[in-house]
Order: C-alpha cells, then sequence, then structure tokens
C-alpha cells in the first residue's frame, strides 16, 4: 500500500522526499582528526537510487547496499578545509522522480582539546531521571507512545521525573558539592512496560519525550557548566530495546546476535554472564561466545558489533552526543559484553578525537585483577589495550561494607580496607577509578548498613577520601533506603522527596526530614565542600597504616598540605598513639577538624571519645 501511495504521489506531481524516512547521523561537523563519515540512510527501496554530492570538500567514496532494501550506507570524506553549511544529497534512479534531501555541516562549538572530562577532583550526583523531580507535568503522558501512564505507587511505573527537574535544581545539585551528574539514560524507551529505567532504547538519536526535548537536555549541559557542573551521559553500545525502530526492517542479517532465532521467533539465547572470558586464557570458545553475543533478556536485543556497519554507527553515536550536548563524559553500561576489540576502538576513536575526555565503564567485577584489565595502560597478557580511562571499583565497594561491619579479627574488619587498598598495585592509574557506596543497581548504602547512620557516616568519610572518583547516588545524603525489600530495583529508584508538588517531605528545603536525615545531609554537604577545595585529596600521595585496636588511619599529602583520615570501631574512648605516625612529619603541626572546626596540635597522642570517623586538616 505504501509503495502504491508513493507512485500515485509521484503521477501527481507531489514531492516524494518523504521515502526517506531518516538520516543518521542526522547532521555532522566540520573540523575533526577523522575526516570519514558513514551515513545510514532508511528510506522505502532506496538501495534502487544512487546518491550525488556537490559541495565543496565533500565526496562520496563508497556506496553500500544492504540486505534490506531500505538502507544505502554511504561513505563520505571531509576535507580538513570544508565550510561549514547545508548541501543537497540527490538521489537519482533510472525511471523514478529525484529525491533531495538537505544535510548541514556544522561549525564546532569549540575543538577537542578543549573538552573537560571529570577526574578526581570531581565528585558525581547519579540521577535516576524519572524519580528525582516531575517539573514538567505535560510531557508525563505522550499521546502516541506504548506506555502513557503514571503511577506512583508503583515502583516500576513511570513517575514523571524530567530533564526539567534537574536543571531547576542544579543549584542543589552544586551547593551540596556535587561538581558533576551522571544521568541513567534519557533517550526514548518506546517500550510496553518499565520504559522508566532507560536502558532498552528505541532511538539513539532521539530524547525520551517524557523526559523533555533535545533542546532540554542541551539547556540541562549548558545551566550546569555555568554552574561548574560537568553532564556525563549514560550510553549503551551491547544492546538496544526490542521495541527499536530498525527491529522491523533489520539491515543485514548480522545486525543483531542470534539474529536468525529471532526472525523465526525461536526462544532467547542468554547471556552466560561469564565476564572473566575476556581475560580467562583457559576459556573455552563456546562460554566466550556465550558471554558476548548472548542477550541480556528478551526486550532487549544483543547488538553486534562485529558487523562493521553497526559498529560505526555506534562511534559516531557517541561522538554526535558529545558534541550537540558538550558532554563532560560517558558512563558506557555493561562494558564487558559488547565484543571487546569494538569496545577498544569506540573509546580509542573517542578519545583520539578528544584527548581530554572521560568514559567510565561499568564491570561489575569483585575481582580487582577483572576490573584492571580494562583501564587504558594496563600490563595485560593478551596485549590488549582498552583506551578507557575509568573503570568501576566495584572490589572496594564491597570491601568497605565488609570491614564496617564485620568484627575486628585478624582477617576481619578493618583490614579489608586496608587491603583492598593495597591492591592499588595493579591498576596503571587509581585515582582515575570510580568509587561508589552504591548506585540505581545496587541495595542503597544505608540498607547496606542495616539503617546505621554512623557507619553509613564513617563509609562516607572513607569514599570521599580515596584516591579515587567519588560517585553518590541521588538520595544517599538523606539516607535514602530499601530495607523493605532489598534488592528490589523499583525501590532502589524511589522517588526524591520534594521533587513533586503534592510531596510534603523535600530534600531540597529540609521540609519534613527526620533530624537524622538533616544531620546526614549536612555531614555530607560539609565534605563535599571541603574536598571540592582540597588538593591533597584529588592529587596527593597515600599512606595508610594497617589497623590496630580497631583503628584505621589514612593520609593524604600533596607538598605541605595533609588530610589525615581515621575510622575508629572502639565503642568507648580510645588513645591513639601518635608516635607511630612519625614518618608523616606533622609533629607540632596544627590540624583543623573538617566537622567542628575544632584544632588540635600534632604531639604524642589524640584522645578519640567514640566511634565515628575524624577527618582533619592542615588547611587554613
Amino acid at each position: 500500500m505504501k509503495n502504491l501511495c508513493l507512485a500515485l504521489m509521484m503521477l501527481l506531481g507531489i514531492t516524494v522526499t518523504a521515502q526517506i524516512d531518516r538520516i543518521e547521523p542526522p547532521n555532522w561537523w566540520v573540523g575533526f582528526k577523522e575526516t570519514k563519515l558513514q551515513l545510514l540512510i532508511k528510506g522505502n527501496d532506496i538501495s534502487a537510487f544512487s546518491p550525488v554530492i556537490e559541495y565543496d570538500g565533500i565526496s562520496i567514496e563508497k556506496v553500500h547496499k544492504a540486505k534490506s532494501p531500505n538502507y544505502l550506507f554511504i561513505d563520505l570524506k571531509i576535507n580538513s578545509d570544508t565550510k561549514p553549511g547545508s548541501f543537497n544529497i540527490v538521489f537519482d534512479a533510472k525511471g523514478k522522480k529525484k529525491i533531495k534531501y538537505q544535510y548541514e555541516l556544522k561549525s564546532r562549538v569549540k575543538s577537542g582539546d578543549e573538552f573537560q572530562g571529570f577526574n578526581s577532583s570531581d565528585v558525581i550526583y547519579l540521577i535516576t531521571p524519572d524519580r528525582f523531580s516531575n517539573s514538567n507535568p505535560d510531557n508525563d503522558i505522550v499521546t502516541g507512545l506504548k506506555e502513557t501512564t503514571i503511577n506512583r505507587e508503583d515502583d516500576y511505573a513511570r513517575h514523571g521525573g524530567d530533564i526539567q527537574g534537574i536543571t531547576e535544581h542544579l543549584d542543589y545539585i552544586s551547593e551540596m558539592g556535587f561538581t558533576a551528574i551522571w544521568s541513567c539514560p534519557l533517550l526514548i524507551n518506546d517500550m510496553d512496560a518499565y520504559s522508566y529505567h532507560g536502558y532498552a532504547i528505541t532511538d539513539l538519536y532521539q530524547i525520551d519525550p517524557r523526559f523533555g526535548t533535545m533542546q532540554d537536555y542541551v539547556e540541562l549541559s549548558t545551566t550546569a557548566n555555568q554552574k561548574g557542573v560537568k553532564l556525563i551521559m549514560d550510553q549503551v553500545a551491547n544492546h538496544c530495546g526490542s521495541e527499536h525502530w530498525w527491529m522491523k526492517d533489520l539491515p543485514f542479517s548480522d545486525w543483531i546476535n542470534y539474529q536468525a532465532n529471532y526472525e523465526a521467533g525461536k526462544k532467547t539465547i542468554y547471556s552466560n554472564h561469564r565476564r572473566t572470558t575476556n581475560q580467562d586464557i583457559y576459556a573455552a570458545k563456546i562460554d566466550a561466545v556465550g558471554m558476548t553475543d548472548g542477550w541480556f533478556v528478551d526486550s532487549m536485543p544483543d547488538l553486534n558489533q562485529n558487523n562493521p556497519f553497526m559498529a560505526t554507527y555506534l562511534i559516531q553515536n557517541s561522538i554526535w552526543w558529545i558534541e550537540t550536548a558538550q558532554l563532560g563524559g560517558i558512563r558506557q553500561d555493561t562494558y564487558p559484553y559488547p565484543d571487546k576489540i569494538f569496545m577498544s576502538n569506540w573509546a580509542g576513536a573517542i578519545m583520539n578525537e578528544y584527548p581530554n575526555f572521560s568514559i567510565v565503564g561499568e564491570e561489575w567485577s569483585y575481582n580487582p585483577l577483572l576490573v584492571g584489565y580494562w583501564q587504558q595502560g594496563a600490563k595485560n597478557h593478551d596485549g590488549y589495550e582498552s583506551n578507557l580511562k575509568s573503570t568501576m571499583d566495584f572490589p572496594m565497594q564491597r570491601k568497605i561494607v565488609e570491614a564496617l561491619k564485620e568484627e575486628e579479627k585478624w582477617d576481619t574488619g578493618l583490614v579489608k580496607i586496608y587491603e583492598g587498598l593495597a591492591n592499588d598495585f595493579h591498576y596503571p592509574s587509581p585515582k582515575d577509578i570510580m568509587i561508589f557506596p552504591d548506585n540505581h543497581d545496587m541495595d542503597r548504602i544505608y540498607t547496606q548498613f542495616n539503617k546505621d547512620p554512623l557507619l553509613t557516616k564513617m563509609a562516607m568519610a572513607y569514599f570521599l577520601t580515596l584516591p579515587r572518583i567519588p560517585q553518590l547516588y541521588y538520595g544517599t545524603e538523606i539516607l535514602m533506603q530499601n530495607s523493605a525489600k532489598p534488592g528490589d530495583h523499583g525501590l532502589i529508584r524511589t522517588d526524591f522527596p520534594g521533587g513533586w508538588k503534592e510531596d510534603k517531605m523535600s530534600a531540597f528545603t529540609g521540609e519534613g526530614l527526620t533530624e537524622e536525615q538533616l544531620n546526614m545531609q549536612g555531614y555530607l554537604k560539609t565534605l563535599l565542600q571541603f574536598r571540592k577545595q582540597n588538593k591533597a585529596i584529588h592529587d596527593g600521595k597515600t599512606i595508610h597504616f594497617s589497623p590496630k585496636d580497631g583503628v584505621y588511619v589514612m593520609f593524604r599529602k600533596l607538598d605541605e598540605e595533609v588530610v589525615v583520615l581515621i575510622l575508629n570501631k572502639n565503642n568507648g574512648p580510645y588513645e591513639l598513639d601518635l608516635q607511630r605516625f612519625k614518618e608523616m612529619t606533622l609533629e607540632d603541626r596544627e590540624l583543623t577538624n573538617i566537622f567542628t572546626s575544632e584544632t588540635l596540635v600534632w604531639k604524642n597522642s589524640i584522645k578519640l571519645q567514640k566511634k565515628g570517623a575524624l577527618i582533619l586538616t592542615t588547611q587554613k
């Protein structure tokens, strides 16, 4: 029927540009180091046409047809001296009317060298946007999408949080002391259910209209940057949503993994999740393939990055978003699951264009050997170079929780963090690794500590003074928890109080918060603001002493600036002998307690009155 309509339109002399459904990337820029650009053209029977471009500095190097007649892939070369502007791509076919499509090459806002990523001076605030703040109720329900309900009583339904809600609370985020935002994906998830979380993307170039518009997203980035807050985009190279537009007409027979099964309606082949096959010198091929090629779930088709057109598509998509939103970093989901050679090429292509940029990859493993494998500069047995600046420190996260909860014995308790941090010798750059108390996939840290605010404070003091890039999950500052249902992802992603007009409690203003919540919020604000200004924590040398009598002491030192962290698990008073730390050369120096502003002179001993964390600084 569609072909009949198109033919009738041509006979009537009506333009048929609608035959081209999309060209991706939808625009590009001049001035990249990489001069090649590959355009994906989608349109009814477009493979019957030949493209022509007449624009100074641009040439078509090759045109590729796909298995589906509704795709063309055009390789362009953009000379280094090409001027920005718009031009027509003319599609011509014998016996058919020409189709013209206007394409734009833009000027870049700044050079690739000027893009600054996140680093150890930053603290990142992780937000699940649907659950943070609903500032624009008008976009809660969008007609035409598959999930069109709002139900805040259902942990797995959409609740209405949006981009505008983040933008309007940037002052709160900045004043707390955070310097970067990582938002869970904001791209459209036009799925039947569970679309709120964002990880089943159905169009890699479109913001979900229930979160807002492209303009809203760019405004978030711009406004955040003005307030000294970087924007980190959560991207997904491993899979898409089953309702992605290309799933109805896949261009090649190997666009997704196990495509023959999918097209025949056979049972999904799932990943075996054996991530160690990426490093294991004994791994069987069937296990390695089973990990990389298998799907997560039925609703998330696994993308085949070994298809060169898919590989190029994903690389260009990431660069397009960096330029469009002027990003301050990328967090890449499920990093070990895609083809690892592709992931090296993907990260390498980005870092080639943006040498000061930052990418963090999710590697949910508790073995530091596995985590370290993925950081650039690692001396890997197979010579693998990831080009990835940062990985996520799941091993140390677990050790910190264990250390503070366990009874003090020879091999339990604080020795867990002492020996855990000693594993840093394995990492090419420990301070570029991301540490976190919790995230959107884990029980909240307050729940992990069985709702013990003192242990939570002690943990936060350690997380935020380590040689790492810290990330905190929204609500940690007010002791949000999911103890009623540990492991329940919907409850882990609870609404942030005050983000909805009808809320009686507000973390933004403090209204309705308990004394414990206000205390934790103030504690973290003090610690975050101190950390923001402290270069010894950002770049200083780390020296720690083995725990003794339930006390662990760590120093961060840069020139004459010193920060001292003392974790004390003794319930009663304890006299800490300072002579043990003589090598730190603090004798007779005055130090300040960052929480109370009280000062002391470093001499023979310090009396620790009770269990908790003490942070001292030589800063005035």
